[in-house]
């Protein structure tokens, strides 16, 4: 081996331990000022910790990993909607959806009621401090994962979520997820009672 070709090997050699020193440094930074920008909303916003549920896991989402909004952990939704002796309401939702801005607020104050059904959301399409933001702002603090801001989302992907938003779902005691069809949105707090005592068969 030639003196050029050493020096051109020891080079790469430098150079690729640079790469390698640099690229976690990178990503850490990157982390450290995701966590700050999303920090201060995660504490306005006060959402409630995302427990797993009581009973069997929604079949649909065994398995499927997603962030929960309230502290960035990675849960199985699968287990976090998993209903007991009352199904669970699954509501997606996105920042720039006008009717889940109205939604919301009705959900919350369901999930308050007496022998209500958990209500857990999903948000899609929009980032999350602008979610965890709307939610402060709305006085909103239901469980919620964040299934990313792009045009497809684990969770999306496994329950093939309509375009059209908002979407809620039942999650049977039994483990099966059904798309609550009628009505597409919750006008009201009867309505949500309503589906869930016909168990989302509508």
């Amino acid at each position: 081996m030639t003196a050029a070709a050493r020096w051109a090997l020891v080079a790469g050699v430098l150079l690729v331990a640079a790469l390698v020193a640099v690229v976690p440094m990178v990503n850490s930074s990157d982390e450290q000022a995701q966590g700050e920008d999303v920090g201060p909303a995660r504490a306005a916003a006060q959402l409630e910790p995302c427990r797993p549920g009581s009973g069997a896991p929604a079949r649909e989402l065994r398995d499927v990993q997603v962030e929960c909004l309230a502290d960035g952990s990675r849960v199985d939704a699968g287990e976090l909607v998993a209903a007991g002796d009352r199904p669970t309401l699954i509501n997606v939702w996105a920042t720039w959806c006008e009717p889940c801005r109205e939604e919301l607020p009705l959900l919350d104050d369901y999930a308050a009621e007496p022998g209500a059904a958990r209500v857990v959301t999903v948000q899609v399409e929009s980032g999350r401090r602008d979610g965890l933001e709307l939610l402060a702002e709305l006085g909103v603090d239901l469980p919620g994962v964040f299934d990313g801001d792009g045009p497809s989302g684990p969770i999306r992907e496994a329950l093939s979520v309509p375009r059209a938003l908002p979407a809620s779902y039942l999650v049977t005691p039994g483990g099966d997820v059904e798309l609550v069809r009628q009505p597409r949105l919750f006008t009201s707090a009867e309505q949500i009672r309503e589906v869930v005592r016909s168990g989302g068969d509508r």
